[in-house]
C-alpha cells in the first residue's frame, strides 16, 4: 500500500520568509508544499525571478519537498480588489492580466519541476450573464491549457464555493467544453466537498479520481465556506484518506489553512498529527497506544515499524511512536539516545529527523545535542544532512554550527539543506567559506556553486575575483 504524501500550504505561513516556511514544513515531517505565488513568497513579478526560482528549486530538492504551484493570492494583481481581475473580467485587459499570471505560473512550475499548477474560475461581475462568463472562462482555460502543453505542466482546476465553477458538476461541464484535454486536471478541496457537494467527501474522491492531480485538505462544515483545523468541522477523515489510497492517488495532499499564519508552526504540527492519525495503519495505532501505556515498549516497537507498515511509511510511523513517548525532557532524551545508539542507519535518521517535531515549544531543549554531535562525526551524508536540520539550527552554539556547515561543504552536501543558514551566517563563517574557496582555486579544483552563491549573497564590495 502506497503511503499518502502530505504537504502544507505556504499561505498558512504568511508571516514567515519563504526559506523559513520551507524549513518549518520539512522540519515537521511534511514531504510537500503547496506554494502560493505572492508578494511575500516567490513574487512572480519581482526582479531576479530566474535566480530566485533556481534557488527555490535547490532548496526544495535539498529538503525533499514536492511542490504544487498555487495561484490564489488575494491582492497580487490589484491592491484594492481581492482575487481580481479574473478570467471572467468584463474588460479584455483584466482577463489578459489574469491569463498573464497563469501563463507565468506555468513557466514557474516548469522551472520548479512542480507536480501541478492550481487555479480557479473567479466570480462573475454583477449583471454578467452566465453564458458570457462561461465563454470568457473557456477562452482563458484553453489558452492556459495550450501554455501548459508546451512545457509539459499539469493543470489542476479547482471548483471553489461561490465562484462560477463551484462543484464537480461544473468542472466536468467545463472540461467537456474544452474537449477533455489531458493537461486539464482537477484540484479537489476536501473541505469544499463537505461544504456543498451532494455526496460525502470520500465519494467525491472516487468520482474525481480520473482527473485528480492535486488535493487540498482541511475541516469544514456544511454550507459554510470556512477553512477549519482538523476536528473543528464535520468531516470524517479516515474514509477520505482511505479513498485516496484506494484510487491510487500519488500527488500531494496539502493542508489549506490560509488564515492560521499567526500560529503557523503549531497549526502545521497539529495538522500533520491529525492526518497521520487518520491514515494510520492498524499496527501503528496499536503501537502508539502501547508506547503511551508502557514507554519501555518503544525499544521493541521502534525497530520493526517499517516491517509492519511498509518502507515508505516507516519513518513517519517512527515519528509517531516518538511523539507518543511520555516523560520529562531528560527522560525522553535518554530514550532517544538509546534508540539512536542501537539503531541502524534508517532508525538513526528517523530519530534525527523527528527532533524538530519533538521540540515544539522547546519541549526537548538542548538535551538531544549529543545525538547531533555524534551524527556530525560520521561520514554518512544522510546523517550529517539530518544533523544540520532545524534542531541544530536552534541549539548548536555558533562555533559548532559553523563547523557543521563547513563539514557539509567538504562532503558536498548542498548548503540549501542546512537549516537556519540565512539567519545564522556571520562574518566568521564567511571568512571560512572564503578561505576554503581560495584553497580549492589554488589547487585547481572547482569551488562549489552554492558556496559561490553564499559569497555573492554576503558580498561586502570586494567580491571574490581573487579566487
Amino acid at each position: 500500500m502506497t503511503a499518502l504524501r502530505f504537504g502544507y500550504g505556504t499561505n498558512g505561513l504568511g508571516d514567515h520568509r519563504l526559506d523559513e516556511a520551507l524549513e518549518v514544513i520539512a522540519g515537521l515531517g511534511y514531504t510537500g508544499v503547496a506554494l502560493t505565488l505572492d508578494r511575500g513568497h516567490l513574487d512572480p513579478y519581482a526582479p531576479g525571478l530566474s535566480r530566485r526560482l533556481a534557488r527555490t528549486r535547490r532548496r526544495l530538492t535539498a529538503l525533499g519537498l514536492g511542490v504544487v504551484v498555487e495561484t490564489g493570492a488575494r491582492y497580487l494583481l490589484d491592491p484594492w480588489r481581492k482575487h481580481a481581475p479574473t478570467l471572467l473580467d468584463s474588460e479584455p485587459e483584466g482577463r489578459a492580466r489574469r491569463l498573464g499570471l497563469l501563463r507565468r505560473a506555468v513557466g514557474i512550475a516548469a522551472d520548479l519541476e512542480a507536480e501541478a499548477v492550481s487555479f480557479w474560475s473567479g466570480t462573475p461581475e454583477p449583471g454578467m450573464h452566465h453564458d458570457e462568463a462561461f465563454r470568457h472562462l473557456q477562452d482563458g482555460c484553453a489558452a492556459v491549457v495550450e501554455a501548459a502543453g508546451l512545457v509539459g505542466v499539469r493543470l489542476g482546476f479547482e471548483p471553489e464555493p461561490g465562484m462560477l465553477i463551484a462543484d464537480l458538476d461544473g468542472y466536468e461541464r467545463l472540461r467537456e467544453s474544452l474537449g477533455n484535454p489531458a493537461a486539464f486536471g482537477l484540484t479537489l478541496d476536501i473541505g469544499h466537498c463537505r461544504c456543498l457537494e451532494p455526496f460525502p467527501p470520500d465519494e467525491c474522491v472516487r468520482r474525481a479520481a480520473p482527473w485528480l492531480v492535486n488535493v487540498q485538505i482541511e475541516d469544514m462544515r456544511r454550507g459554510v465556506h470556512e477553512h477549519l483545523e482538523f476536528g473543528e468541522g464535520e468531516i470524517d477523515f479516515p474514509p477520505v484518506l482511505a479513498a485516496l489510497t484506494e484510487v491510487g492517488y500519488r500527488g500531494l495532499v496539502s493542508v489549506e489553512l490560509p488564515r492560521h499564519g499567526h500560529s503557523g508552526p503549531r497549526t502545521a504540527a497539529r495538522s500533520l498529527d491529525a492526518l497521520r492519525a487518520a491514515s494510520a495503519h492498524p499496527w501503528t495505532a496499536d503501537a502508539v497506544r502501547r508506547v503511551r501505556a508502557d514507554p519501555a515498549s518503544l525499544a521493541a516497537l521502534f525497530p520493526v515499524a517499517a516491517r509492519h507498515t511498509g518502507a515508505e511509511a516507516g519513518e513517519a510511523v517512527r515519528a509517531q511512536l516518538l511523539q507518543a513517548l511520555p516523560g520529562s525532557a531528560p527522560e525522553r532524551a535518554a530514550a532517544l539516545e538509546a534508540l539512536y545508539r542501537r539503531g541502524d542507519a534508517a532508525e538513526r535518521l528517523a530519530v534525527l529527523r523527528a527532533l524538530p517535531l519533538l521540540d515544539q515549544d522547546g519541549a526537548l531543549g538542548p538535551t538531544a545535542l549529543p545525538l547531533i554531535a555524534d551524527a556530525l562525526r560520521t561520514n554518512d551524508v544522510r546523517l550529517v544532512t539530518a544533523a544540520t536540520g532545524p534542531y541544530a539550527a536552534r541549539y548548536l552554539d555558533q562555533p559548532a554550527w559553523r563547523q557543521a556547515v563547513l563539514k557539509c561543504v567538504f562532503m558536498g552536501i548542498p548548503l540549501a539543506a542546512v537549516a537556519g543558514l540565512a539567519r545564522r551566517t556571520d562574518t566568521e563563517l564567511m571568512r571560512m567559506f572564503t578561505a576554503f574557496a581560495a584553497e580549492r582555486t589554488a589547487a585547481g579544483r572547482p569551488v562549489p556553486d552554492d558556496l559561490l552563491t553564499q559569497l555573492d549573497l554576503h558580498d561586502t564590495g570586494e567580491r571574490h575575483a581573487h579566487l
